[in-house]
């Protein structure tokens, strides 16, 4: 036998030994599954049987007489088959044994109250001896509490007489946790039999609840007190569930435990994190973390009441933006959403996505095409004819569009132009433009370009149906070509860090955040508004960027952090409104209004025809004449030439 004969033989023999250890492990298991609906009727049958036993003696104090007990040998057939009827017809043999919950408790009343009835009706109607009432009481309320008890034995015992027995090397952790459904989430991990590590105790900063337990366990103090309470029961870490502590808090807490050699790692919120395997997903602490605010409050019930049942269409669907804005929409049933982009793979992507997370009553259209091309978006709407536009797609990277102007100008101007008459032509109900800090007071060309895409969106309003509104918001994290997965990138790389100036600052915003933001404020507007997002405050880059590097964990001095300069276009601070007295409170304590006047639609309609017919011209140009057009813009951090703007965006690291 040669050698390739020895190892197929070899691999045949294992691969055999395997299929079997595997069938046998699997024997009971699958044999239950084959006979599984019989043997629940055969279980159901026994129950109510046993419970209609019981009721004759609960009705006779456990003397029944003897006619009595002819009458229950009688109809005892009939009433079994009366409660598997219901039980058949209401779908209720599942929920068996493992994830039995109050829920199924409930569900559980439907064919309860229906085999009562039904019994009182045949025995009215059929029965020449009629039973005590109070026999269909007994038989039906003892049939409920067997149900229910044989149901849950095996929660019961998983986390009664189990959670008593976790392994000897089992790790203990304290969960910082100031939500009922942080509590919740714990007492789930804690019930996981093959868990290695158990939650022994909660940190809270409510100090009115220490004390007492929550979810099974105990309040032990606040968060501060961590380090002394770890001493005294021998935990070796701290967790808490993500979004639960905003950020400037979880800082501060992660610079505490760390004086104390007390890890802090991250638990993912339940939605997140499935825990079928026993496995508990826990991470470190991301930059996302900290920068966390608190969770954003929706007026769920206006942003349903208009989108509800409607046609949405979103251009720039695949973008970190627009697709985050159609995984909200999806939450509120529209009954079309339409995903726009020109880039087919970022099309498929999230299309394959949300067809995991929509309800059956939306129709999911993807749909490539680029908003410059005329025909193909016109298709789009008299094809799908949506009540409501949201408009993400744009170029946004700004050393880019300091190279290549005209195409800043025809995508975010010429673009936003077509979706905006598409939308007055075909009658939508809302528009709504997904603009940038950077159109304020702009330095950069991409700036400038959302700027004018502002203004004409706002004279457009004055003359349409369809009400067009407008949401500003700065940096997002996460989102193509933003500082973090940079910075992540070069630090992996061993470093440089590049920074373009250790003044700069920049508002920080998570994806999630922006988005649900953006449905509230266009569900709010009536038409011709600004809205502007609350940004919270400005974050230091170079703080970011040694964060980023602690986090990692490697010391700040690990990486070498290098200023390369200013980029073409760039600010050291931005802006969100120009002037404060401008600024206008909202119903939304996140959301404000920026006041701020129309021209003549005509006017800036000449003025994007003019600078239309520049989108090739020299770079310099294009500069000169917008210059007239934003009298604001400040332009003189650009490099003189082509090469020197180049070289800067192969530099640069903030978008």
């Amino acid at each position: 036998m040669n050698a390739n004969q020895t190892a197929h033989a070899f691999n045949k023999t294992q691969s055999s030994e395997m299929f079997a250890r595997i069938s046998g492990n699997n024997y009971v298991k699958r044999l239950l599954t084959a006979f599984r609906y019989p043997l629940l009727i055969s279980f159901h049958t026994a129950i109510f049987a046993l419970a209609y036993w019981l009721a004759f003696l609960t009705r006779f104090d456990f003397a029944t007489p003897s006619h009595w007990q002819l009458f229950f040998i009688q109809t005892l057939p009939i009433v079994v088959g009366i409660q598997l009827a219901s039980f058949f017809f209401f779908d209720a043999f599942n929920g068996w044994w493992r994830y039995f919950t109050f829920r199924d408790v409930t569900s559980l009343s439907h064919p309860l109250l229906a085999g009562f009835l039904a019994f009182g009706l045949v025995d009215f109607f059929f029965f020449t001896i009629h039973a005590p009432r109070s026999i269909h009481l007994y038989n039906t309320v003892l049939a409920g509490i067997l149900i229910c008890s044989l149901r849950s034995v095996w929660r019961l015992s998983k986390e009664g007489y189990w959670q008593q027995r976790l392994p000897n090397d089992c790790k203990p952790a304290l969960l910082v946790c100031n939500t009922n459904e942080s509590a919740i989430l714990a007492n789930q991990i804690n019930n996981l039999s093959n868990a290695n590590v158990k939650i022994v105790g909660i940190l809270s900063d409510h100090p009115d609840i220490v004390g007492v337990k929550r979810a099974g366990m105990k309040v032990l103090g606040s968060p501060i007190d961590a380090p002394k309470i770890s001493r005294d029961l021998g935990v070796k870490e701290i967790w808490s569930v993500a979004g639960d502590i905003n950020g400037k808090e979880l800082n501060l807490l992660k610079a505490w435990y760390d004086q104390h050699n007390l890890p802090l790692r991250i638990l993912p919120a339940a939605a997140d994190w499935a825990s079928s395997d026993g496995k508990i997903p826990l991470r470190e602490i991301d930059i996302h973390d900290l920068l966390q605010r608190e969770p954003v409050k929706l007026d769920t019930d206006l942003i349903g009441s208009e989108l509800e049942g409607k046609r949405v269409l979103v251009t720039g669907a695949g973008g970190s933006i627009g697709s985050e804005i159609c995984r909200q929409l999806i939450q509120f049933d529209p009954s079309e959403l339409v995903l726009v982009d020109h880039r087919e793979n970022s099309v498929f992507m999230i299309h394959n996505e949300l067809k995991r997370l929509k309800d059956e009553n939306t129709r999911l259209v993807p749909a490539v095409g680029d908003i410059l091309d005329s025909d193909r978006m016109r298709h789009l709407f008299s094809e799908h004819q949506p009540h409501f536009v949201y408009h993400a797609a744009a170029h946004k990277h700004v050393g880019l569009m300091e190279i290549s102007p005209g195409e800043a100008i025809k995508n975010n101007i010429v673009g936003t132009r077509k979706i905006a008459e598409l939308s007055d032509e075909h009658n939508v109900k809302k528009f709504v433009l997904v603009s940038t800090d950077k159109a304020v007071n702009p330095t950069s060309l991409m700036g400038c370009t959302k700027h004018l895409a502002e203004r004409f969106i706002l004279s457009f309003a004055q003359t349409s149906e369809t009400a067009f509104v407008i949401v500003r918001f700065g940096n997002v994290l996460g989102s193509n070509g933003s500082v973090v997965p940079l910075f992540k990138e070069q630090i992996a790389r061993g470093g440089p860090l590049t920074l373009t100036d250790p003044r700069m600052t920049r508002f920080f915003m998570t994806i999630p955040e922006a988005s649900q933001l953006v449905l509230q404020a266009g569900s709010m507007g009536q038409g011709g508004e600004i809205f502007v997002l609350d940004m919270g405050e400005q974050v230091l880059i170079l703080d970011l960027a040694k964060t980023l590097i602690q986090l990692s964990g490697l010391p700040t001095g690990a990486i070498e952090i290098q200023t390369v300069g200013i980029r073409p276009g760039e600010k050291l601070y931005e802006e969100l409104h120009i002037d404060p007295d401008q600024l206008l409170e909202t119903d939304h304590p996140k959301i404000n209004a920026a006041w701020q006047a129309s021209e003549p639609l005509a006017e800036i309609s000449n003025h994007i025809e003019d600078l239309v017919k520049l989108a090739y011209s020299r770079n310099e140009v294009i500069r000169q004449h917008v210059k007239k057009l934003i009298p604001e813009y400040q332009n003189g951090m650009q490099p003189q030439s082509h090469n020197q703007a180049q070289k800067a965006v192969e530099a640069s690291s903030v978008s």
